[in-house]
């Protein structure tokens, strides 16, 4: 139980860093997890007509000048990892991810002090890989 609710508050930073509303995924990539650990079994019927669910959730509205500055100023390199950009947008713009280092969710600030730029393979180890170190700055 421990673990779901960690991966649903993980979940609720990435919707507030990507700016889009919470899905139910992280739960989904959990059940996921836990059916690959199984092993083979025989093919799954699946679903022709798959559930809707309805969410609601609070969004905090993001500086677009506070982000563009955190990506200019990393110059297409992942301060996390001090790599380079795995690939730029349709515009030519290197792509990292903005990632508030206190969650605005907790009272961080949408501040260029409260950001850095990482490529999504980093962004993705901060939340997801075993003893995760959610703060960036340790």
């Amino acid at each position: 139980m421990l673990e779901q609710e960690w991966r649903e508050g993980i979940e609720s930073i990435f919707a507030e860093i990507e700016n889009r509303a919470e899905t139910p995924d992280v739960e989904f990539e959990s059940h996921v997890q836990a059916e690959v650990s199984k092993g083979v079994r025989k093919k799954p019927s699946g679903a022709k007509v798959p559930r809707k669910t309805v969410i609601q959730t609070t969004q905090y509205e993001r500086s677009a000048e506070v982000v563009a500055w955190v990506l200019i100023e990393a110059n297409g390199v992942c301060e996390f990892c001090g790599g380079p950009v795995p690939f730029s947008t349709p515009v030519g713009i290197p792509f990292l991810e903005v990632h508030h280092i206190r969650r605005l969710a907790d009272g961080g600030s949408d501040t260029f002090e409260n950001a850095a730029a990482l490529c999504p393979n980093c962004h993705r180890e901060l939340y997801y890989r075993q003893n995760a170190r959610i703060d960036l700055m340790t």
